[in-house]
C-alpha cells in the first residue's frame, strides 16, 4: 500500500514537473526572442559571426532546460560516444523516438545546424531562437539540399531525423530520402545517433500530461562515422551517375541501423 501510494505522488509529481518544464521552455524562448538576441544584433554586427553566438546560446539554453529536466525528476539520461560529436563539419543522422530529442542532442553539439518545419518559423516562441541562428527551413523546397550541403562544407554540425516527424505508436521506423540525398550528393559520411526512451514518453499522438509510471530513461549512443563507400556500391558512391539508386540505398541501410537495438 505504502509503495503504491509513494509511486502515485512521484507520478503526480512528474505531471506537474513537465508541465512546469514546458512553460519554462516557452518561457524561455520568448526571452531569447524579445531580450537575448536583440542585446546580440547590437553587439554583435558580422552576420555569420552572429549566428554563431545564438547558436552556442542556444546549445547552452537546451543544456540547462535538459538539466532542468533531470533534477526535477522528469527525464533520466545517458550518453555513449559522445566524444565522437567534438569534432566539425558533421552530418548527424538520429531516430526520433520522443517530442524532445531535438532539445536533448542539440544541447550536446556544438556549432549545430538543422531542418526544422516552417511552422516553428511563425511560433511566437520558437520564430526568434529559429531565425536568430540561421536554421534551415524545410520549406525551401528544391534548394534544401543545397543548403545542408552548404552548411557542412561551412563547418556546421547538422542534425538531421532523416523520418521527417517522431516514430509512430507502433515503434515502426520509416526513412525519408532526403537525409541520404545529402550525403551521397555532398559525399559525406554519417555519425548515426541512436535514441532509446524506456519507458516511452512523449511519442507522437501523446499528450504531455501522459506521463509514464516510472522515470523515462533516455539513452543516446553515437555511433562509428558510416562511409559511403563502405555502404554504396563503388560506382554509385560517387554520386555522379546514379545519386537516386544511391540515396535509395542508403536509405535501406540506415532503415535497418537504426532499427536495431543498441
Amino acid at each position: 500500500m505504502l509503495e503504491r501510494a509513494l509511486a502515485l505522488i512521484d507520478r503526480g509529481w512528474r505531471i506537474v514537473a513537465t508541465g512546469m518544464c514546458f512553460a519554462l521552455f516557452g518561457l524561455g524562448g520568448l526571452m531569447l526572442r524579445l531580450v537575448v538576441f536583440p542585446i546580440l544584433q547590437c553587439l554583435v554586427r558580422d552576420p555569420q559571426q552572429r549566428v554563431k553566438w545564438a547558436r552556442h546560446i542556444i546549445r547552452l539554453a537546451f543544456r540547462a532546460f535538459v538539466e532542468v529536466m533531470h533534477m526535477s525528476g522528469v527525464i533520466r539520461y545517458e550518453i555513449t560516444g559522445l566524444e565522437r560529436l567534438d569534432r566539425h563539419g558533421l552530418l548527424i543522422l538520429a531516430n526520433h523516438p520522443t517530442l524532445i530529442d531535438t532539445v536533448l542532442l542539440m544541447a550536446f553539439v556544438r556549432h549545430a545546424d538543422c531542418i526544422v518545419k516552417g511552422a516553428l518559423w511563425r511560433n511566437p516562441f520558437t520564430r526568434g531562437p529559429v531565425r536568430a541562428a540561421g536554421y534551415i527551413s524545410n520549406a525551401q523546397g528544391p534548394d534544401l539540399i543545397e543548403d545542408c550541403i552548404r552548411s557542412l562544407r561551412s563547418g556546421g554540425n547538422l542534425i538531421i531525423f532523416p523520418e521527417g516527424t517522431r516514430t509512430p505508436s507502433d515503434g515502426r521506423i520509416s526513412l525519408k530520402r532526403g537525409a541520404a540525398n545529402v550525403a551521397v550528393r555532398g559525399g559525406w559520411a554519417i555519425t548515426p545517433v541512436r535514441i532509446r526512451c524506456t519507458p516511452g514518453t512523449l511519442a507522437k499522438g501523446e499528450k504531455w500530461w501522459k506521463v509514464p509510471a516510472t522515470r523515462a530513461h533516455f539513452r543516446l549512443h553515437i555511433g562509428e562515422d558510416l562511409h559511403l563507400d563502405h555502404i554504396i556500391a563503388s560506382e554509385q558512391a560517387a554520386g555522379a551517375d546514379q545519386p537516386t539508386l544511391a540515396a535509395r540505398q542508403l536509405t535501406t541501410y540506415l532503415q535497418q541501423y537504426f532499427t536495431k537495438e543498441n
